[in-house]
C-alpha cells in the first residue's frame, strides 16, 4: 500500500524533502533560544551586564526570525506537497477506473468510487501534509529538547522521560481501537453517497411516487450510522486530550517543585530552571503533536487502503502482446462459448455456437434474464468468455487492441446517457472530428433530424445533464445517431428503440437497409415487429440459443417464438414487460 501511494508523490518529491528540512531548522532555532535566555538571565540580568543582554537579545531576534522563516517555508511547502499528492492520487485513480472492465467496475459501487475520490483522498492529503511537518518537527523537538534538558539537569530530565513513557503507552493502547472504528466510518460513507446519488438522479421518480419521506429516512439512517461511529471513535480520542493535559501540567508542577529544591541546594541556576520549563513545554507539546498525528494517521490509514485498492486493481481484460489494429469486417462467430460474470458463478450463457455474416441484420429476442444483454456484451469484449471464442472479422476478440475493437463495435443501450452540452457536442462523442453535415446525416438515419430541426436552436440546442429536457424516444434516437457517427463495423441496439413509436421505428429500419447496408446490425427488441424483417432472428432461452432463422422459419420451427408472436399479434400485449 505504502509503495503504491508513494509512487504518486512524483513531481512533489523536492517539496516533500524540503518540508522536513525546514521543520528541523525551526526546531533547532527554537531549542537554542531557551539556552540564550538562560545566559541572558544568569550572565546579564543577575550580573547587571547590559552589553551581554543586548548581545543575547540580538542573537535571540536572529534565531526568532530564522525560526519564523523556517516555519513559514515548512508549512508552505508541506501544503504544496499535500495538495499535489492529492491531485496525483485523484488523477491516477480516475485514469485507472477508465481502464477497468465491466467486471472490475462491478467490484466497486459508483458511490464507493466517489467516496474514494473525494473523502478518502482528502483524509490522506491532510495526513500527508501534517506528516511532512509534524513527523519531523515533533520527534526532533522531543529528542533535541530532551537532550538539552539532560545537559542542564539529568535529575529534572528524568521527569520528562517518565511523562513521555506514560503518553506513549496511552497512544499504543488507543491506536488499534480507534483505527478499527475509523475504518468502519469510511465504509458507511459509501452508503450515504449512494443514497444521495440515487435520490438526485431519480428525483422525478421519487416525486412521482411521493416517496420523499422514505428517501429522507433512508438518508437519515445512513447519516445516523456515520454519526454513531464517529462519536464512538471520537470518544476514545477525546479521552486522550485531557489525559495529555493532565500529564503536561503535572510535569510542570513536578519540574517547578524539583527545580526550586535544586536552586536552593545550589545545583541549578534560575536561568537554567527557566530553560528547563521551556523545554518541558516543548517536549510535552511534541508529545501532543504526536498524539494528533496518531489520530490523523488512524483516520487516513483506512482511506489509504481504499485508495490503494482502486489503484492496484488490474483490469480483467488484458491487452494482447501483438494486438490487431484493424477489424476487417463485421462478421461474428460464437464458437462453443460459455459465460459467467464471475468464474465461480453459474453460467449465464452456455455452449453458444453461431455465425453472423458481415452486413447482416440480426434480431434477438428472449425473456427477461435469458442472457440477451450478456450475449451482445461479449462482442466488443466488455467481458471475457469462460470458455470458447468470440471472433469478430475473423479474429478472436482477445487478439484485438481494445480501443480498436471498441471503436469498431457501437452499442446503444436502452438507458444510454446524454451529457450536458449541445446536440452537436453530444453527437460528436461518436466522432469528435465529425462535420456538421455528417452529424445531420447520422441524425437523419436515426430519425432524429425532424424533432431536432423543430427546436429553436436546432443542433445547437443545449441538452441538460442526463438528457432530462428531451423525451425518452428522442434520447434514444440521439444515442443511435451518436453511435452511427463512429462508422462502426457492428451496430448493437440493446432494446434502444423501446421508447420510439412503431411508425418512426419502421422508418429507421428502412434507413438502416438503404444507408448502412455494410454494417452488421444486432437488434434486441421486445416487439416482434421490430425484428421480423431482419435477415435472421436469434431466440435465446435460459442462456442458450433455442432457435435461429428467419421470421417465417421460426414461426414454423420455434414454439417459443411462435408463442411470443401470437401473444403480441393476438392483442395480449408484449411478451416481456421489462428490459434487462
Amino acid at each position: 500500500m505504502l509503495k503504491t501511494l508513494g509512487k504518486q508523490i512524483k513531481q512533489f518529491k523536492l517539496a516533500s524533502i524540503l518540508t522536513p528540512f525546514f521543520m528541523f531548522m525551526e526546531v533547532l532555532t527554537e531549542t537554542i533560544i531557551p539556552l540564550l535566555m538562560a545566559s541572558m538571565i544568569d550572565n546579564g540580568v543577575n550580573k547587571g551586564d547590559m552589553g551581554h543582554i543586548r548581545y543575547i537579545a540580538l542573537l535571540v531576534l536572529g534565531m526568532a526570525l530564522l525560526a519564523l522563516f523556517s516555519g513559514y517555508m515548512g508549512n508552505r511547502l508541506g501544503a504544496y506537497a499535500g495538495c499535489g499528492f492529492a491531485h496525483n492520487l485523484r488523477e491516477t485513480m480516475y485514469e485507472k477506473i477508465q481502464t477497468y472492465s465491466f467486471s472490475n467496475i462491478d467490484k466497486f459501487s459508483t458511490a464507493g468510487l466517489v467516496t474514494r475520490l473525494t473523502t478518502d483522498v482528502s483524509n490522506v492529503q491532510m495526513a500527508y501534509s501534517m506528516g511532512l511537518r509534524m513527523a519531523v518537527r515533533a520527534p526532533s523537538n522531543l529528542i533535541v529538547a530532551m537532550a538539552m534538558a539532560f545537559l542542564i539537569s539529568p535529575k529534572i530530565a528524568l521527569i520528562y522521560v517518565g511523562a513521555a513513557v506514560i503518553l506513549m503507552i496511552a497512544i499504543i493502547i488507543l491506536m488499534p481501537i480507534t483505527a478499527k472504528n475509523f475504518r468502519a466510518v469510511f465504509t458507511k460513507y459509501d452508503d450515504l453517497n449512494e443514497s444521495v446519488q440515487e435520490n438526485v438522479s431519480a428525483i422525478r421518480v421519487v416525486k412521482a411516487y411521493v416517496r420523499e419521506d422514505y428517501e429522507q429516512e433512508k438518508f437519515n439512517t445512513a447519516a445516523r450510522n456515520i454519526y454513531r461511529l464517529f462519536v464512538k471513535a471520537e470518544k476514545l480520542t477525546a479521552i486522550f486530550s485531557p489525559f495529555m493535559s493532565l500529564v503536561v501540567y503535572g510535569s510542570i508542577l513536578l519540574v517547578s517543585w524539583r527545580g526550586a529544591h535544586l536552586i536552593v541546594g545550589g545545583e541549578l541556576t534560575t536561568g537554567n530552571l527557566t530553560s528547563l520549563l521551556t523545554y518541558c513545554m516543548q517536549i510535552l507539546m511534541s508529545m501532543m503533536m504526536l498524539g494528533m498525528m496518531f489520530v490523523m494517521i488512524t483516520m487516513s490509514a483506512a482511506s489509504a487502503k481504499r485508495i490503494a485498492e482502486v489503484i492496484e486493481e488490474e483490469s480483467d481484460l488484458k491487452e494482447p502482446e501483438d494486438p490487431v489494429y484493424e477489424v476487417p469486417d463485421g462478421s461474428i462467430v460464437f464458437d462453443h462459448v460459455d459465460f459467467a460474470y464471475k468464474k465461480d458463478d453459474n453460467l449465464i450463457l452456455s455452449d453458444l455456437n453461431l455465425e453472423i455474416g458481415s452486413g447482416e441484420t440480426i434480431g434477438l429476442v428472449g425473456a427477461t434474464g435469458s442472457g440477451k444483454s450478456s450475449f451482445v456484451s461479449l462482442i466488443p469484449r466488455l467481458y471475457d468468455t469462460v470458455r470458447g471464442e468470440v471472433r469478430v472479422g475473423g479474429h478472436n476478440v482477445k487478439e484485438y487492441d481494445l480501443d480498436t475493437l471498441h471503436n469498431a463495435v457501437a452499442m446503444v443501450l436502452q438507458k444510454n446517457e446524454l451529457f450536458s452540452g449541445t446536440i452537436y457536442e453530444n453527437l460528436r462523442w461518436g466522432n469528435e472530428n465529425a462535420t456538421d453535415e455528417e452529424c445531420q446525416k447520422a441524425a437523419a438515419i436515426a430519425q432524429a433530424a425532424e424533432f431536432i430541426e423543430r427546436f429553436p436552436d436546432g443542433y445547437n440546442t443545449h441538452i441538460e445533464q442526463g438528457g432530462t429536457n428531451v423525451s425518452g424516444g428522442q434520447k434514444q434516437r440521439l444515442c443511435i445517431a451518436r453511435a452511427l457517427l463512429k462508422n462502426p463495423r457492428i451496430l448493437i441496439l440493446d432494446d434502444s428503440t423501446s421508447a420510439v413509436d412503431t411508425a418512426t421505428e419502421a422508418k429507421m429500419r428502412k434507413a438502416f437497409r438503404e444507408d448502412i447496408p455494410h454494417i452488421t446490425k444486432i437488434i434486441i427488441a421486445q416487439r416482434i415487429s421490430s425484428v421480423q424483417d431482419a435477415d435472421k432472428i436469434i431466440v435465446i432461452d435460459d442462456g442458450k440459443i433455442s432457435a435461429f432463422g428467419t421470421h417465417e422459419e421460426l414461426l414454423k420451427n420455434s414454439p417459443i417464438y411462435a408463442s411470443i408472436y401470437e401473444s403480441q399479434t393476438g392483442g395480449n400485449g408484449d411478451f416481456d414487460e421489462g428490459g434487462e
